[in-house]
């Protein structure tokens, strides 16, 4: 069990990060504080907490005796600074994602991860989807073959305040969803050799920011692309994932079907060559559909595992800035 607290309410992922580290008995979560900035807007989540721990400030809570840990949780352009905060204090740290505004903090912060050789860890869910999981070593152990396109998309609808609220970021829906689109990208292919930012905006409603959130990532074998758009009709269930590749060509749609409970699963629908080869090319595809998770129990847990020491965590620091970085250009933001 890891002693840890919770700073900030104010992600979209917060409430349920906050329900499953007070639900799993791998956590002792002593308290929760939150940024001034996020008292007024966020108090009816302040309430519903302060019902199961105890409330501090932020220094009271980063500063409590025989802390392993801190959860952050603010809104996304305070994560960084938070986390550096918690890092300083000899904590590891979990921060929802992506990261802050600021290039040099996001540098900073993944320097002191490395210098006291503390966890830092980011709240991708989809790393733990045990599809994406098997993915992943599939690729490694070179069932794809050749790896020539990524296709990622995560969709939504928004209301117009929302799609309003994206402007405060580069790349609008880019950087708020597409970070997980990108993440998975990098994982598969690597560093791109070019990128190419397309984000717009749908225009709907007279909302003028970037709520079509578009990258193109050049490869010397091929092209792969992210999209998510916050203004799309049933787009929930059009989060998808498609590797090609060689060998073997798989696509996850949608990534996560609702089940109730929490739980969610995914659809896996796989083409072989071979399979290809024997069957009718129209029709060789097989379906299937993955076990039930809950997507932030098993992101927490592998947190949890990690500051223990019993799992190791496969995204370093430097894979962590390379992400931020190739995120940014994605983007259109210069980064050298």
């Amino acid at each position: 069990m890891i002693k840890v607290v919770l700073i900030g309410i104010g992600h979209d992922h917060a409430t349920s990060v906050y329900d499953s580290v007070i639900n799993l008995e791998i956590f002792d979560a002593v308290g929760f504080a939150v940024p001034e900035q996020e008292k007024e807007a966020f108090s009816d989540r302040i309430e519903k907490y302060k019902k199961y721990i105890s409330y501090f400030e932020i220094e009271e809570a980063l500063s409590f005796e025989g802390l392993d840990a801190a959860i952050i949780e603010t809104e996304e352009e305070n994560l960084t600074e938070y986390s550096i905060m918690a890092l300083k204090n000899g904590l590891s740290v979990h921060s929802d994602k992506p990261g802050g505004l600021d290039l040099s903090r996001f540098e900073e912060m993944t320097g002191l991860a490395k210098a006291n050789k503390k966890i830092l860890h980011f709240g991708y869910m989809y790393r733990y989807n045990p599809v994406v999981v098997k993915l992943l070593e599939d690729i490694k152990n070179g069932e794809y073959g050749e790896i020539f396109g990524v296709e990622a998309q995560m969709n939504c609808l928004h209301n117009d305040k929302k799609r309003a609220w994206l402007s405060k970021f580069p790349g609008g829906m880019l950087f708020y969803l597409g970070c997980h689109l990108i993440d998975l990208i990098l994982s598969i292919q690597g560093e791109p050799e070019e990128v190419i930012p397309l984000s717009t905006s749908s225009g709907i409603n007279k909302i003028m920011s970037p709520d079509i959130g578009m990258a193109v990532f050049k490869y010397k074998n091929g092209i792969s692309f992210a999209k998510s758009c916050g203004a799309e009709i049933g787009g929930f269930m059009r989060r998808q994932l498609v590797v090609c590749g060689s060998k073997k060509t798989i696509e996850i749609n949608p990534f996560e079907a609702l089940d109730g409970g929490g739980l969610q699963h995914s659809v896996v629908r796989e083409t072989t060559y071979e399979e290809a080869q024997k069957l009718d090319w129209w029709n060789s595809t097989v379906k299937t559909e993955s076990e039930r998770f809950n997507r932030y129990d098993s992101m927490m847990e592998s947190f949890a595992k990690m500051v223990m020491g019993e799992m190791e965590n496969p995204y370093s620091p430097d894979y962590e800035l390379t992400l931020y970085k190739l995120l940014l250009k994605a983007c259109g933001v210069k980064t050298e």
